[in-house]
């Protein structure tokens, strides 16, 4: 379906993961484990319902299926190379799609990272669906008030690394600043349960409900 490609970010290159040609623009952040298959083939399913996605690859070419390895990824990821990647692949998004407005979607380390770069770029990012996300770096905490997208985020009921507890002051804290912002809770899941690579945890009806949601707030917001 899609195809790696380079852009620029910020006067150097970075690649991607690109599937779709024509429709709104949707940006793709990975999990920890980095630019895998299940991220490529969440890129081609919105590439088929109609959008552009892109999916930088945030680790430059590596990738891991061992938690302690992807771990150790996660933690000495450069936030700030790394939002310059994902900065640039909005403006490769920009480019192809030529509308200003994108959607940001990533899941558990890009789940957090697309919420960061909502609030670097509310230029451009109108929607955004972070899932069970987790902004475990202290030097990428949000400037939450510079946040203009409308937040749709995608929860576990029972994620250990980023509780119900934590999605409910979460979200308490973005409409407090007057952000549109509702955070859903899955009943009986667990962290990853979108991932249709990792049957331990894969649900199948949250995906597809929650995939539906995407889909709804992308098309309403982009």
């Amino acid at each position: 379906m899609g195809e790696m490609i380079e852009f620029a970010s910020n006067g150097g290159t970075a690649q991607g993961y690109l599937a779709g040609d024509t429709g709104p623009g949707v940006l793709v952040i990975q999990e920890w484990w980095g630019l895998n298959d299940h991220i490529k083939d969440v890129a081609d399913r919105f590439a088929a319902a109609g959008f552009v996605a892109l999916a930088p690859d945030l680790y430059h070419g590596v990738t891991t299926t061992e938690p302690d390895g992807a771990g150790k990824l996660m933690m000495a990821l450069n936030i700030d190379e790394a939002g310059k990647d994902m900065s640039g692949a909005i403006d490769e998004l920009q480019r192809r799609t030529a509308a200003t407005k994108v959607g940001v979607i990533g899941f558990c380390m890009g789940g957090g990272l697309a919420l960061v770069v909502s609030c670097k770029r509310p230029d451009a990012v109108a929607a955004v669906a972070p899932f069970y996300g987790l902004i475990p770096w202290e030097s990428a905490q949000p400037d939450w008030s510079k946040l203009a997208a409308k937040v749709e985020g995608h929860y576990a009921a029972d994620d250990h690394f980023f509780t119900p507890e934590n999605a409910e002051a979460l979200q308490t804290q973005l409409r407090s600043l007057g952000k549109d912002a509702t955070l859903l809770v899955y009943p009986e899941v667990d962290h990853a349960f979108f991932n249709d690579t990792r049957p331990e945890v894969y649900s199948a009806d949250a995906s597809k409900t929650a995939w539906l949601r995407v889909l709804d707030l992308f098309r309403s917001e982009l």
